[in-house]
């Protein structure tokens, strides 16, 4: 048998009985007893919700996840990548435009199959708790939206990568490096302006206590902003948030309209404050520079299986291309993604806590920072117990009760 095969085969196996393994932990890691830390905060049946809700979304994605691999399985045993990139051959066009139709058969096979699933989670589970706001039209047009940015984005990518690998002989990862870290960079100064405002309405934030509450903390941190913004959250969900966008002084707050309706000022002001608080770490810039690091060691060891025989073999292919390779790579790489990743998350869960740390040194009131973070995983749902192992593989924030702790030792 094909070694590649073989070594393809080992990872999707072993990814998906990994995941099955976690997340059965996870759930049955719920207790079913109120943490003290929420005792007269929450309402034990609110609490059970949280629980249930866990168990309705991990339950989906281990059905999802349990017809997915099988069926990629069975798509590589049965030459359906073959099959695709005779059909994006058929068009008899240069190799780049070839590319982009085999990316594009691909990545709508992969949608296509998904809507089913966003589908039940949208309309039935998130309905089912109070969350849905979505219409079904607003849930088509995402979709069509969503497909357009791809399209136009991720063919811009991917046209100048087969560019570069075509033209550029062993320096083409070099080049391809470079070209995507400035396009990714270029891109978080446009989402803001273009891209965001595509799904999201955004509008200035009404005169009042908030606004007067946000300019005062953010004129002693001596933070510049563009401007304090609300987002149309609700227009498809109850659950709230807040972030940032843009750098510099291109810098704007944004907050949920969800947000401002269920907490006070005092709780969104330490809300931002933690926000503001990873900016002044500069916890985006060391974040930017990992997934710099990661995506040139991601380019280098593809260009080491460009056009591999044996790889494409395994695949089931009669033609080597460059774009195959890179669909094909993407699965051998997904074990060193993962590992990266772990070591992501780990560095994000630290950033979570100078973050905390920064919110309540500057406001001075912990209880109140500690309230804001109750809340939103109260609002939200959030597990409030998830079992370590899925804690340390995939969660980029710590335990809201980690988080607590935390806040309460540090102010001893």
């Amino acid at each position: 048998m094909n070694f590649f095969l073989v070594i393809i085969l080992v990872i999707l196996i072993t990814t998906y009985l990994m995941d099955l393994i976690i997340d059965i932990l996870n759930v049955r890691y719920v207790k079913t007893e109120l943490p003290d830390e929420f005792k007269g905060f929450l309402a034990p049946e609110k609490y059970k919700k949280s629980q249930e809700y866990l168990k309705k979304n991990t339950r989906l994605g281990i059905i999802k996840d349990s017809i997915f691999t099988p069926l990629l399985i069975l798509f590589i045993l049965a030459g359906g990548f073959n099959a695709v990139d005779r059909f994006s051959r058929g068009f008899d066009l240069g190799s780049i435009p070839t590319g982009l139709i085999f990316a594009g058969v691909l990545i709508l096979i992969l949608h296509l199959l998904s809507i089913p699933f966003s589908v039940y989670s949208t309309f039935v589970i998130e309905e089912n708790y109070g969350f849905n706001k979505t219409t079904l039209r607003t849930f088509i047009l995402d979709i069509l939206k969503a497909w357009l940015l791809v399209a136009v984005l991720g063919g811009i990518v991917l046209s100048a990568v087969l560019w570069f690998f075509e033209t550029s002989g062993s320096w083409a990862w070099l080049y391809c490096w470079c070209g995507v870290s400035i396009f990714q960079i270029v891109l978080m100064f446009v989402a803001p302006i273009v891209i965001m405002p595509l799904f999201n309405k955004f509008v200035p934030l009404k005169e009042g206590e908030l606004k007067k509450a946000v300019e005062d903390y953010v004129g002693v941190q001596k933070f510049k902003i563009k401007g304090i913004f609300t987002m149309d959250g609700s227009k498809r969900s109850t659950k709230s948030n807040a972030f940032f966008t843009g750098f510099g002084k291109l810098r704007r707050i944004v907050l949920f309209d969800t947000l401002i309706e269920k907490h006070s000022a005092d709780e969104l002001v330490s809300i931002l404050a933690h926000e503001i608080g990873h900016y002044k770490k500069r916890h985006m810039i060391k974040s930017i520079c990992l997934s710099m690091l990661t995506t040139g060691l991601m380019f280098y060891v593809l260009s080491l299986f460009i056009n591999n025989r044996e790889l494409f073999a395994a695949f089931r292919m009669e033609h080597t291309s460059i774009y195959a390779s890179l669909f094909f790579f993407g699965i051998l790489f997904s074990p060193i993604d993962t590992i990266l990743s772990i070591f992501g998350n780990m560095l994000s869960r630290k950033h979570e806590y100078e973050a905390d740390a920064y919110a309540v040194k500057t406001c001075h009131r912990p209880e109140i920072m500690i309230s804001a973070l109750k809340r939103l995983s109260i609002e939200n749902l959030s597990n409030l117990t998830p079992h370590p192992l899925k804690v340390f593989l995939s969660y980029s924030h710590p335990p809201i009760l980690e988080r607590i702790k935390t806040i309460r030792q540090e102010e001893k």
